[in-house]
């Protein structure tokens, strides 16, 4: 392609920068900036005029510290800083990692094009003259993102009236799994107006339109169609995608939407008064739709079922798992009561109460929970149950209604015996439990708590409250 002028060959597919398709002429050039007007405290962003360049050359201006690693500023560079919701760059410069790329504001106006711009480095690096290298594969992701959220949102905005309050972009790492996401001003976005948005999105994608990138001024601002007001005054940059969308933005963006691939709405959520909508473009999009369908041929070898009948046998499925928790739930009650009989039996009588003791290894507190509760169905009981589970002593304590005894004092009297008790609950019934240091501790605190209920059993005489049916 050295024959073609003004054109520089795009970094991983050796064609054309700008130019997916090599049938379509090459976008608009925009005029480089002069080198001459760049101070000793300014730096050229080249990546507004390229943003396919991925090496480059540069002059370090000034050297200093951010966050205790080193950092350099330079005349001129291809990096991307952290702006507008987009991620920084990452690369190299003479070899030597570049972990950040900030801007430096001191002072000047949020819209300043020519404020120096911070590389922060893994290592310092001595030349004055160097060598930068962007992450190819990071930048690309990033603007197949940021483009596509500007057709997303303009998309959104046509069909649904739902405007962008704001857009953030999680940086790309090797899984491509990350998403963007963007604010909308409306509570709820019915599923029909986001799957319409969509559709008209990836439209715009397939018409391979053109994305050009220029500083317009504040006159022939006010006479363009923007998407929102823009956030600064005076000259702004405005990215067109061709007939559909007009944008204030300094990010860096595809030159043809084809580029994109496809863009696709992942899941929307309400945040109070705004919806969150998540998608994800090009490359995310392949890498969410890989990792989608290897589930998805998962699913069917695991249940031997074709792709079709997949959903019809998950329901099936669930319906049978709910009427089998339900058969168990009802055998686990009736083997409870047994249990629960089985204890009142041999349980011994203090006065006219049934004082049911039992400890367990194992047992879960939802098990005790329910067995303390079959057990006090019964008039003038009394149950305290344990359980040792790893490493810690599980208590339920619980009595019938007609009994004046509070079970979580019982709780808390264990702390005298086991680290760190918690643990509560109402009069008739409590929970709790702490950490054992021992095996011994559970037989020790349950036997603690046995002498109390008998001392205040024997200290009424005998004469608890009886009901009618006592």
């Amino acid at each position: 392609m050295a024959g073609v002028s003004g054109w520089r060959a795009h970094p991983a597919t050796g064609q054309p920068s700008g130019s997916p398709c090599p049938l379509l002429p090459p976008p608009p050039l925009l005029p480089p900036l002069r080198e001459a007007s760049v101070s000793p405290m300014e730096t050229q962003r080249l990546y507004l005029t390229d943003p396919y360049l991925t090496r480059f050359q540069a002059r370090v201006i000034r050297r200093l510290s951010y966050q205790n690693q080193p950092a350099v500023i330079l005349d001129r560079t291809a990096f991307y800083p952290t702006s507008g919701g987009q991620p920084a760059d990452r690369g190299r410069l003479n070899g030597v990692e570049v972990t950040d790329v900030l801007i430096l504001k001191e002072g000047r106006d949020r819209g300043d094009m020519t404020a120096p711009i911070l590389h922060v480095l893994a290592a310092p690096i001595s030349e004055d003259e160097v060598t930068g290298e962007v992450d190819w594969n990071r930048r690309f992701d990033h603007m197949q993102q940021h483009t596509g959220q500007h057709i997303l949102s303009q998309a959104l905005l046509r069909v649904a009236r739902a405007e962008t309050l704001s857009f953030h972009l999680s940086p790309a790492t090797h899984r491509g799994l990350e998403t963007a996401t963007i604010d909308l001003n409306q509570r709820r976005l019915l599923p029909s107006l986001v799957a319409q948005a969509e559709q008209m999105a990836n439209q715009i994608v397939w018409e391979n339109r053109p994305v050009t990138a220029r500083i317009v001024s504040p006159e022939e601002l006010a006479q363009l169609p923007l998407r929102r007001p823009p956030a600064v005054a005076g000259a702004v940059r405005v990215v067109e995608v061709t007939d559909f969308d007009f944008s204030a933005c300094g990010g860096t963006h595809v030159s043809y939407t084809g580029e994109i691939g496809i863009i696709k709405v992942v899941r929307v959520e309400n945040r109070g008064e705004k919806t969150r909508l998540f998608f994800r473009c090009g490359g995310r999009a392949l890498a969410d739709y890989r990792r989608k369908t290897e589930i998805l041929q998962e699913l069917v070898t695991m249940l031997n079922v074709g792709d079709g009948d997949l959903d019809r046998t998950v329901t099936r499925l669930l319906e049978e798992n709910r009427a089998l928790r339900r058969e168990l739930q009802a055998a686990q009650g009736r083997l409870l009561d047994h249990e629960a009989q089985e204890l009142l039996a041999t349980a011994p009588t203090v006065g006219p109460v049934r004082l049911v003791v039992a400890t367990f290894r194992g047992r879960e507190p939802r098990e005790l929970t329910a067995l303390a509760r079959a057990l006090i169905a019964h008039p003038h009981v009394v149950a305290l149950l344990g359980s040792q589970i790893a490493g810690t002593a599980r208590f339920c304590f619980a009595r019938s209604a007609a009994l004046d005894l509070s079970m979580a004092e019982l709780v808390r009297s264990t702390d005298g015996v086991l680290e760190k008790v918690r643990g509560g609950g109402r009069p008739d019934f409590a929970q709790g439990g702490g950490r054992l240091s021992d095996s011994h501790q559970l037989e020790t605190a349950m036997a603690l708590v046995v002498q109390q209920v008998r001392d205040r059993l024997e200290g009424m005489g005998g004469g608890s409250r009886r009901t009618a049916d006592g």
